[in-house]
């Protein structure tokens, strides 16, 4: 136990980071989207369902595989080299995820979560590759972006402060320079944008 707590010791970054995780910003946006435009609760649930399993929970559980295997050294991939394959599983379970939300009839905006999430995890992958860029200050900026657009700019107000916190934890945690906080807020808010302003004028 001793030994656990040295390697990961307490600190209110490790919290900010592991709370506002990639997966955990993208399961906790994916209810209140699917709800905006349902029938019914109970199909915003399932479109919540779907998502939150193909896009969150399986890429974990692969992560969570990889590290107790050796093969990464924690959940949050601190090695860039060791981001590519888990990237890959995320690319791969997300365009599933989409495919299925389309084939079952979700709402455009639940489809429209899932296009902005693969989206997201392709170009991250992409710039895995050469650079690493940060994961948490892609995702928590997305959200923020897109809470904006569909929600209304109170929402994007309330949420923006966790854009900042998540980057200072980031940073406090020595996992990324400020130019990769600042490059994935930069990436993640555009975006939501792009794939919205897109399909508006469709």
């Amino acid at each position: 136990m001793r030994r656990l707590i040295a390697k990961y010791p307490f600190s209110w970054a490790r919290i900010v980071s592991d709370l506002l995780s990639p997966p955990m910003v993208w399961a906790v946006l994916a209810l209140p989207i699917a709800l905006r435009d349902a029938d019914s609760t109970g199909e915003a649930v399932l479109w919540t369902l779907v998502y939150v399993a193909l896009v969150c929970l399986l890429p974990l559980g692969y992560i969570g595989y990889m590290v107790h295997r050796g093969r990464i050294t924690d959940m949050h991939m601190q090695v860039r080299q060791q981001r590519l394959r888990p990237l890959a599983v995320s690319v791969v379970c997300t365009g599933i995820a989409w495919g299925v939300l389309r084939l079952l009839g979700a709402p455009a905006i639940v489809q429209h979560l899932g296009l902005i999430t693969l989206v997201q995890i392709a170009l991250m992958a992409l710039i895995t590759y050469v650079w690493q860029i940060s994961f948490h200050t892609v995702s928590i900026s997305g959200a923020t972006v897109a809470a904006g657009a569909l929600f209304g700019l109170l929402p994007a107000l309330l949420t923006l402060p966790l854009v900042v916190l998540v980057g200072a934890a980031r940073l406090k945690l020595k996992r990324h320079t400020p130019a990769q906080v600042v490059a994935g807020a930069l990436v993640g808010g555009l975006i939501p944008l792009v794939v919205f302003f897109t399909f508006t004028l469709m």
